[in-house]
């Protein structure tokens, strides 16, 4: 029934996230964080290509994961046409396994809240863990809940030329505070002159973490040196839920 990032998606999140682009400074700060390794890095959740592009023009040997061969395919054509070069994996972050280790993993905007389960949640950590270098680093962003209302519907129209657009309607279906995580239906409709040629529906559920907890998983996992910064100063200590938490830990 559902579709997970499948073409108008990742149309809408390309025009929305274009190459280059950063969210509230965090490529600058990803890329100052990343200063003075010299090993491979691999971001995951690279989507079409916004963070790894500016890295890979700054110099880092910088590598790509994701689970949608959409996503992977705009990001390959975004590679091209700047004259670029990297290694692009599809596979599912819950199960992947690469011949590479690295020495830095980084998975920004808040993608890690896409993993459903903290069972997978794990899984992944565990993953990540297993493919860095000793001495490693795990970079990653974490999102809390704004406080959204069931039923409350947001729609947003984004035009790609003079008779086409799509159009995006968020429907938040639930918020569960004991498991931690909002629903929210996405539905895409593609318009050209008017008329409906194209629909997607995908269903986003978004999973939450505490400061303790999240810390406690990564120690679970055998990560060390954790720190915690909030809206991209380092170690600067987070004071309000509607900050971007960024978690750095070494191997």
């Amino acid at each position: 029934m559902f579709k997970n990032y499948g073409p108008l998606a990742t149309q809408v999140y390309d025009l929305t996230k274009p190459v280059g682009s950063s969210l509230n400074g965090d490529i600058d700060y990803y890329s100052q964080r990343l200063r003075g390794l010299s090993g491979k890095i691999l971001e995951a959740g690279v989507g079409t290509g916004r963070m790894l592009l500016p890295l890979l023009e700054e110099g880092f040997d910088i590598e790509g994961l994701d689970q949608s061969t959409e996503m992977l395919a705009i990001c390959r054509q975004h590679l091209e046409s700047h004259q670029l070069s990297s290694r692009l994996y599809q596979a599912d972050l819950g199960q992947f396994q690469l011949d590479t280790r690295y020495q830095g993993i980084i998975m920004p905007t808040a993608t890690f809240c896409l993993l459903e389960t903290e069972a997978l949640a794990l899984k992944v950590l565990r993953s990540f863990y297993d493919h860095l270098l000793p001495d490693g680093r795990l970079i990653l962003d974490l999102d809390l809940p704004f406080y959204p209302e069931v039923g409350e519907v947001v729609t947003s129209t984004h035009v790609l030329s003079e008779t086409t657009g799509i159009t995006l309607e968020r429907k938040t279906i639930a918020i569960d505070w004991l498991a931690q995580h909002t629903i929210t239906h996405l539905k895409y409709e593609k318009w050209q002159e008017g008329q409906l040629i194209a629909t997607e529906l995908q269903q986003l559920l978004l999973r939450w973490y505490g400061l303790t907890e999240f810390r406690l998983l990564l120690e679970h996992v055998g990560f060390k040196d954790i720190t915690i910064s909030a809206d991209y100063e380092y170690q600067m200590a987070p004071v309000d839920s509607n900050q971007t938490i960024t978690f750095e830990a070494r191997k």
